[in-house]
């Protein structure tokens, strides 16, 4: 394998940034006007207002100091006196993007913004409040600009709030990951072809424009959280980031499985960060780790239905050879490396089949795939029951702890020192690293497709770490973790597999002797606790509801009849939310990301089914249903 190209962390990025803007108007044009932060220096964009269906937008070439700044803006009020001069429209934060329905264009801007998090001297922020302005003066609309299905799409896009779970930075990419932005991968791609930004379509007619990205924000949906937390006496700031995917995004029951470009969907990449705290000035540790979590890659769906709370599943035999599937895997590999880890947390035994007609299926597409792989890029499949076994909560933590280490030892962890820069910003103290240097992967005893419940459970893998080690260290590979929803259980797995590794990335950093945490520890009650938040957070944006937490509910001693009745209501918060509001809420995110853009003459996005395999027919000889 190549040598790892390592970088700079400035190169990346320049500390002259627009971060505040200005939007004025007149009869014919919007004025942005944005200033570098940390100077007086203005630049200036211009938007037409007198085309009622097209957008045109001119950066002005010049840099202006405030004296000429404030002198261009009295000369454009003067030349145009007679329309009304130059107003003052709001002060922003930053472009969200431009959007047409029927007729004209529409600018998205942040208006009010708070900082959520740091990360290597980086500042992150979510939206407090945003707006939705017209481009074109109202003198030039024709009754296309207030027709009914206009106002409907206008509807459709104020309904995705983006107060709620988006979130950006002006200097840090926060749709990567920190290794990925720390390696020089290369590819030389634009922040927004991330498929974790979700404000690429509406982004994409400026950038092609202007051949920059200064007057917009990339943003990302999910979930951050930052905080303080101390082991042994010693401080470190712990930060846990969910990046959704756009691709193949949606609500449960209209997006599930994956698609032809192997996409699935609730794709989620889950990213937690540990930084020591040291004095300003001082030469900094860091290390992330990454999970994934994502909808088991088949064709497969479920109706929604008023009359049944548990839908039956319908698989689609229509990719016999696993092609999608096996698009997905490949994309896993091309993003994180080899190994991938696949922890599946379905059901092994029912009354009526439902989860294990895609657990058999799952098993079968993984076997296939493996025949084309080489030994050691195999793809490693962890089965364990969790339904099962979470009657006790502390047995099924642990032994997701042993699989969390398991695969930790195959992947290993991001670590790196970096020192601090005169304008707040941060470089790797070391420049180049060979495979050579990397710690000796464990072999897995099975290399066969599937790793059965007792693989799982029998021996304890506890990865190693180096305390004198202080070159990079690259994760290489990647846990994927799937239950039916991707919620629920995926979360409580995802908590198990975070508590290792924070213990090992601890321990590479220093602050522990010894990577065990035990569940008992103050440190994995903390982490339970942003894990449970992130999980809520991400079952809401998908499901409807907050997750469901038996797991956590008792090792919180939280007494049993509660937790039912808490896991009873929001079963039915769920289950209103998927039959009654997801159909809006599918074509708000649709228009959204602009998977669907509406055109003058065809039918409306409402009166289409425009999901792929949303409902499968019946009679399709494609189709297998599961037992009635």
């Amino acid at each position: 394998m190549a040598t790892e190209k390592w970088i700079d962390f400035t190169h990346q990025y320049n500390p002259c940034f627009l971060q505040k803007f200005t939007l004025y108007e007149t009869r014919s044009n919007f004025y942005i006007c944005g200033r570098y932060k940390k100077t007086n220096l203005w630049r200036v964009l211009k938007i037409y207002r007198l085309e009622p269906s097209e957008l045109n937008i001119v950066e002005d070439s010049a840099t202006y100091s405030d004296f000429e700044y404030l002198d261009l803006l009295r000369r454009v009020h003067d030349g145009n006196r007679s329309t009304g001069g130059l107003k003052l429209v709001t002060k922003c934060f930053g472009i969200v993007g431009f959007i047409k329905f029927l007729e004209p264009y529409y600018m998205l801007l942040v208006t009010g913004r708070k900082k959520i998090g740091v990360i290597c001297g980086h500042a992150v922020y979510s939206i407090k409040k945003s707006e939705i302005i017209p481009i074109p003066h109202s003198s030039v609309l024709s009754n296309l600009a207030y027709s009914k299905n206009e106002k409907r799409y206008k509807k459709l896009l104020s309904s995705v709030d983006l107060t709620k779970d988006f979130f950006f930075s002006y200097s840090y990419n926060i749709m990567n990951s920190l290794q990925k932005n720390l390696c020089n991968n290369g590819t030389g791609q634009s922040q927004y072809e991330s498929m974790f930004v979700w404000n690429h379509f509406l982004t994409r007619g400026i950038r092609n424009t202007l051949k920059n990205n200064q007057w917009t924000v990339a943003l990302v949906y999910g979930f951050f959280k930052q905080e303080n937390l101390s082991v042994a006496g010693r401080d470190f700031k712990f930060t846990l980031i969910a990046r959704r995917s756009r691709h193949y995004a949606g609500t449960r029951y209209l997006k599930r499985g994956v698609n032809e470009k192997g996409r699935v969907a609730n794709d989620v990449e889950t990213e937690q960060i540990v930084v020591e705290d040291v004095p300003e000035g001082y030469p900094m540790q860091i290390s992330s780790v990454v999970q994934v979590r994502g909808s088991i890659p088949l064709f497969w769906s479920q109706e929604t239905s008023w009359m049944n709370i548990k839908p039956d599943i319908i698989l689609s035999k229509k990719d016999k050879k696993y092609e999608a599937t096996r698009l997905h895997f490949e994309n896993l590999a091309k993003r994180y490396g080899n190994p991938i880890i696949v922890l599946n947390l379905i059901k092994t035994n029912e009354k009526k089949p439902r989860e294990t007609i895609l657990r058999a299926e799952f098993s079968n597409a993984i076997r296939f795939i493996n025949k084309d792989l080489s030994k050691e890029n195999r793809l490693k499949f962890l089965s364990y029951d969790l339904q099962k076994h979470s009657r006790k909560a502390i047995n099924a933590l642990q032994i997701l702890g042993r699989a969390g280490a398991y695969a930790l030892s195959l992947t290993g962890i991001f670590y790196c020192q970096v020192t601090p820069k005169p304008e707040g910003l941060l470089n790797l103290s070391c420049i180049e690293r060979s495979d050579d240097d990397y710690p000796q992967n464990l072999s897995h005893k099975n290399e066969d497709a599937e790793t059965v419940d007792r693989e799982v459970s029998s021996g304890s893998h506890v990865p190693s770490a180096n305390l004198s080690i202080k070159v990079p260290i690259l994760q290489k590979g990647v846990l994927r973790t799937n239950c039916i929803d991707c919620l629920d259980r995926t979360n409580v797995a995802q908590y198990a597999y975070g508590v290792v590794a924070l213990g090992l990335q601890l321990k590479t950093l220093g602050l522990l002797k010894s990577p065990n945490i035990g569940l008992d520890n103050p440190l994995a009650k903390d982490l339970m606790g942003i894990y449970e938040t992130m999980g809520d957070t991400l079952a809401l944006q998908y499901g409807g509801s907050a997750a469901h937490n038996k797991i956590f509910c008792e090792r919180r001693g939280q007494w049993r009849a509660a937790t039912q009745s808490q896991e009873f209501l929001r079963t039915l918060q769920r289950y209103y939310s998927n039959t009654y509001v997801d159909a809006e809420k599918q074509n708000a995110i649709n228009v959204f990301l602009g998977h669907f853009q509406p055109q003058q003459g065809k039918p409306a996005l409402w009166e289409l089914d425009s999901d792929q395999h949303h409902i499968i027919g019946i009679h399709d000889p494609n189709v297998i249903e599961s037992a009635k």
